[in-house]
């Protein structure tokens, strides 16, 4: 059997003391740009910094979101925030943008990359691309039957995430451009 992991979103420093000492294995935050929880509570320089270093030193791990579409115009901000994160000891980034992911992976090596719901990765075929891409973990679409994760798990090596609650976009996991369009939700 794998490991199984309690991965908690937060967002903002009260969340995040709430998830560590409720037992979090792993947290989960954004930036103030570049994620798609964007207008909800996210940190910023001073406190990203701060929220891992109180993570860290209660041994839990920390994962930045940058997991909406990055324009080229703001691809030298995005690398700029994730060089930040990296300086300051974040575990994991969670992408969306395959061009941000393979700029992430050649020039951080050790930087353990992980595909987002929202790429709508939902069968095999899909993980295996991202595996040979180099990510380290996929979050697999929540409209996945238990047999459908299984299946991907027993035929995959890259570490496979899977949602157990919450889906407030419509339509499917990772559309959230289109829920953004429709409902103005989301980026």
């Amino acid at each position: 059997m794998k490991d199984i992991e309690l991965l908690v979103p937060v967002g903002d420093f009260n969340c995040l003391v709430a998830a560590v000492q409720n037992g979090a294995d792993t947290v989960y935050f954004g930036f103030s740009l570049f994620n798609a929880r964007q207008s909800a509570t996210n940190f910023d320089i001073d406190t990203l910094e701060k929220a891992i270093d109180y993570a860290k030193l209660r041994n839990v791990k920390t994962n930045l979101t940058l997991n909406t579409l990055i324009k080229d115009n703001e691809f030298d901000d995005a690398i700029n925030i994730a060089t930040k994160a990296y300086e300051f000891g974040i575990d994991a980034i969670i992408v969306q943008d395959l061009g941000i992911a393979d700029y992430l992976i050649k020039n951080f090596p050790d930087l353990p990359i992980h595909a987002s719901t929202q790429m709508t990765v939902h069968n095999l075929e899909g993980v295996l691309q991202l595996e040979k891409l180099g990510f380290k973990r996929v979050v697999l679409s929540r409209e996945l039957s238990l047999d459908e994760i299984e299946y991907i798990c027993k035929n995959s090596n890259v570490e496979i995430e899977c949602f157990i609650h919450g889906a407030l976009c419509i339509s499917y996991s990772g559309q959230c451009l289109f829920s953004s369009a429709v409902g103005g939700r989301s980026r």
